[in-house]
């Protein structure tokens, strides 16, 4: 089966990437645990937390892999414990998180069963590029207009 394309318009040069980023955000997305918030902490500033009951630090890793955060835990079987009834299993997950360009993970704290990452998106700076003008004289003599930055 073929899969259409949502950026194969002529008029969209260079959205590749972006149907990449749809693609990890709907793999992501399909399984419920652990469940997470994302709440906003300032204007530049983003907190997700998941709910880890009975993970350990030593149990996650935390990595970001191309603009994506993913968050791993894996416990360990208790293999001395005797259970008449088990409904907790040790089990294990990843969660992704796809990231705007820029955005950058600032700590991660474990806390009370609560897995608390902090982002920051620093403010993006504005920049204006004027782009060169070939032009041919009449007398066929070359004449360029400059170009300049500027940052904002």
């Amino acid at each position: 089966m073929t899969r259409v394309s949502l950026f194969n318009s002529p008029l969209l040069l260079g959205f590749d990437h972006f149907e990449q980023m749809l693609d990890r955000v709907a793999r992501a997305g399909s399984d419920g645990y652990p469940p997470y918030n994302v709440e906003q902490t300032g204007p530049e500033g983003l907190r997700i937390t998941l709910a880890l009951a009975g993970f350990r630090a030593k149990d996650l890793s935390i990595a970001v892999e191309d603009n994506q955060l993913i968050i791993r835990g894996k416990q360990e079987d208790e293999r001395e414990r005797k259970y008449v009834y088990r409904g907790i299993a040790a089990r294990q997950f990843q969660r992704s998180f796809v990231l705007a360009e820029g955005i950058e993970v600032k700590e991660a704290q474990l806390h009370d069963g609560l897995l608390h990452i902090d982002l920051v998106r620093p403010t993006p700076q504005t920049r204006r590029r004027t782009i060169d003008i070939r032009t041919n004289d009449d007398d066929g003599a070359q004449s360029i207009v400059t170009s300049n930055e500027q940052d904002s």
